[in-house]
Order: C-alpha cells, then structure tokens, then sequence
C-alpha cells in the first residue's frame, strides 16, 4: 500500500509539474498574436524589409452622368498597384457612387524603432472601403476584405508559415483598440486615414503614401 501511495503521489506531482509548464507557456498548444509579434524574429525582419513606398494606385473617371431625378452618379476604377512594379495591377474594381466627391478609406499601422530592426519609419496599410459624401461611411462599399492578407503584401511574410500569416493579418487590426498592447508589440498606432477629392473625368487621381504611413492623392492628366 506504501509503494502504492508513493507512486500515486509521483504521478500527481508530474501531472502538476506538466501544468505549471504548460501554464509558464513552455508549450503552446496554439500561436497567439502576442507570441507572434514579441519572439518571431522572422516577422521582425519581413516588416524592416519593408521599402518607403510613393505611388500606391490611382483612381480614375470611367464616365458621369446624370440622372432624370437630377442625381449626379460618378463611376469609377480603382486599382492598387504592385509593391514591387508600379505598372502592375494587383487590384481592380469599379463602383457607381452618387456624387462627384468621393472617399477613400483605409487603416495605417506604423510601427516603432522597437518592432523595427533598422529604426527607420516603417508602415502598413489596407484599403477598406470607397464612399461618397451622401453616404455614411458604414455604407461604404468595401475594396479589401477585412481579416485577410491583402494582395499587395502577398509575398511580404512568405517565410512565415501560413497559419502565423493568417494570424498576423486577422488580428493585427484588432489591436487599435488596446493602447497598452500596441507599445508592448512595437506598434506606434493603427489607425483610419480617409482621403477625399472632387473627381472629374479627364484626370487619374494617384494615391500615394509616405514611411510614416502619411497618405494623399495627387491628380495628374489622363493619357
């Protein structure tokens, strides 16, 4: 019976010893974003890889007309433009908004010398959604999918398995509304930036953004 409480108690002390290292996190069952973001050296690397970027997509007029009830309806191209070659469409809708002046809506992440490893200005972005000013912007029609890796950083975190880029992307937006989790991941701000213009045909409206994620349209003639 001595022999056999000794060895019950061995078993429970193992068990116990099993949970308290699984509970320090020795073993994880499953990444979290917050595992990704403070120990995987390969994403540090992926986001100070990141190039200053300048022209990121245009907009342009396909036509405007005008409605027998007097409404005034603008449709237009978007298109997002490859980070590798500006020539390269990598996105492409159309949409019919009412009115000439329209928005365009995406979030920043900018990031700090802490997250990035060179300490140059470094940001992200993703498109999501185009309104006009009749509009509320929640009824704004959407450019990118929300939660999922957008087409223009496709290749951005290509050395990280798939599951940890599914992570990153569906949940690094989420951290705007935790300040304290943004300083401890090395995350400056995340935040919306909506640029707006009066559109008319004739000219392409280039969208352009700085290191620091500062974005702004430019209009240029149409060729």
């Amino acid at each position: 019976m001595r022999r056999l409480s000794v060895l019950s108690g061995g078993v429970v002390l193992v068990a116990l010893g099993a949970a308290a290292f699984f509970g320090r996190g020795f073993f994880r069952g499953a990444m979290t974003i917050h595992d990704l973001l403070t120990e995987n050296q390969q994403l540090k690397g992926a986001i100070t890889n990141l190039t200053a970027e300048d022209q990121i997509g245009y907009a342009k007029v396909i036509s405007q007309r005008t409605e027998t009830d007097g409404r005034l309806l603008t449709t237009l191209r978007f298109v997002e433009t490859s980070r590798e070659d500006k020539t390269q469409t990598i996105l492409q809708k159309e949409y019919t908004i009412e009115g000439d002046v329209i928005h365009f809506d995406a979030l920043i992440v900018k990031f700090t010398d802490q997250m990035v490893m060179d300490g140059k200005a470094r940001a992200l972005y993703i498109w999501r959604r185009v309104y006009g000013e009749k509009m509320a912007p929640e009824e704004g029609l959407p450019i990118e999918t929300m939660g999922s890796e957008p087409k223009r950083y496709a290749d951005l975190l290509k050395l990280l398995p798939a599951d940890q880029r599914d992570l990153f992307w569906s949940h690094i937006w989420d951290l705007a509304h935790d300040p304290e989790a943004l300083a401890q991941y090395g995350i400056k701000a995340i935040y919306g930036n909506v640029i707006y213009s009066q559109l008319r045909e004739g000219l392409i409206y280039v969208f352009k953004i700085g290191p620091t994620g500062h974005l702004y349209v430019e209009d240029v003639p149409a060729m």
